[in-house]
């Protein structure tokens, strides 16, 4: 099992920046995959971002690339989202996950965080 709780979530400005964090505890964190989805109002859960347990292979929804970065350290147990310019359409609850292969598709994920509320203004 590996439990994962998210934190840094908030309200910004169109334009303006917010950092998200997850830690993961249980089992070896560095030999998951970790990534971040995100789920607005009436819509499905979407890819965001993600990487292997190594680093070696980052991925990034068309959506968000350029202005989200990934990262990791596996010595702290945790994955954080850096979020840039961010807009309207970023707003989401974004949730934080595990995977024993990397995937851009959320069935493939094995555990899941609480989720927290990302909120963009115009």
């Amino acid at each position: 099992q590996v439990q994962l709780v998210e934190s840094g979530g908030g309200l910004r400005q169109a334009g303006g920046s917010l950092r998200l964090s997850c830690k993961a505890s249980g089992r070896t964190f560095n030999r998951y995959a970790m990534g971040w989805f995100r789920q607005a109002p009436g819509k499905e859960r979407e890819f965001v971002a993600a990487m292997r347990w190594s680093g070696g292979i980052i991925g990034y929804a068309d959506s968000v690339k350029g202005r989200f970065t990934i990262s990791r350290d596996n010595t702290r147990n945790t994955v954080s989202l850096q979020m840039n310019s961010l807009k309207p359409e970023d707003t989401a609850v974004y949730y934080c996950a595990a995977a024993e292969i990397y995937s851009r598709s959320s069935s493939q994920w094995d555990y899941w965080g609480q989720g927290t509320q990302v909120t963009v203004s115009s």
